[in-house]
């Protein structure tokens, strides 16, 4: 039989204890309130709008790189806590992994998957898949190399993104796409600044003026706001646009 797990108000002084204890990383701070309170390692605290998280969330959130990742992870997974739970009450359905990954921060990503978190787990706030597509749609660069390097499985969108040249050239000579499917790809190329897997899919038929359905820009847009000077110039000089929205008064 199964059993809820159990819930404290942010507010709760415990729940404000412990959420002080894993910011400041203060490992022996929080092993003394686990001795004392071991339901806390398997707890939701729960804010104002319902939302609940966990411990290891709580320890993930934004901004995240708290100090001591490797021994509060390590003391947390050994009192029981969920490595992959996901987030409660939210929109989608994260775990501490894609916390992490989301926040570019490579020290907690090797200290969850050391304790043996599910690098494929879904429910990225993105497309509802693994941490590295939080890492790579959020443009947390450092986070998705590190994922990829780790062992994450990886799709054309994530490769385009990280310039993983022999991986899309094998793929798509294995099984060619058409036009029309490298367009998303050839944008998350621009936005991860990598020219040359740019170059490698608008060959093949990318649309050069794609407009990303979550954000409405264009592959300049996101290469502009990223500041991927040689891609943008790229860009520019095989004519791509701007849209409206994202010009500068000046037209830059």
């Amino acid at each position: 039989m199964t059993t809820d797990k159990p819930r404290l108000r942010s507010d709760d002084p415990l729940a404000a204890e412990l959420t002080a204890a894993l910011k400041a990383g203060e490992t022996e701070r929080l092993r003394t309130l686990l001795a004392s309170h071991p339901e806390l390692a398997g707890c939701v605290v729960e804010d104002a709008k319902g939302g609940g998280r966990s411990p290891l969330h709580l320890f993930a959130d934004w901004p995240g790189h708290n100090p001591n990742a490797a021994a509060i992870v390590q003391i947390l997974a050994s009192a029981g806590a969920d490595l992959d739970a996901s987030a409660a009450a939210m929109w989608h359905r994260e775990t501490p992994l894609h916390w992490a990954a989301s926040n570019d921060d490579v020290a907690l990503i090797d200290a969850l998957i050391d304790v043996g978190a599910d690098l494929e787990h879904e429910g990225s706030s993105i497309d509802g898949g693994p941490p590295l597509s939080s890492a790579v749609g959020y443009g947390q660069w450092a986070a998705a190399r590190r994922l990829a390097g780790r062992g994450a499985r990886t799709q054309l969108w994530h490769e385009a993104a990280l310039g993983m040249m022999p991986e899309i050239v094998r793929r798509l000579e294995a099984a060619p796409l058409p036009a029309e499917e490298l367009s998303g790809p050839f944008w998350n190329a621009c936005h991860g600044g990598q020219l040359a897997a740019a170059e490698f899919l608008l060959e093949r038929g990318a649309d050069l003026n794609w407009l990303a359905p979550w954000s409405g820009q264009t592959p300049l847009d996101i290469a502009k706001q990223a500041d991927h000077r040689a891609v943008v110039a790229w860009l520019l000089e095989r004519g791509a646009i701007r849209t409206t929205k994202s010009a500068a008064p000046d037209g830059s």
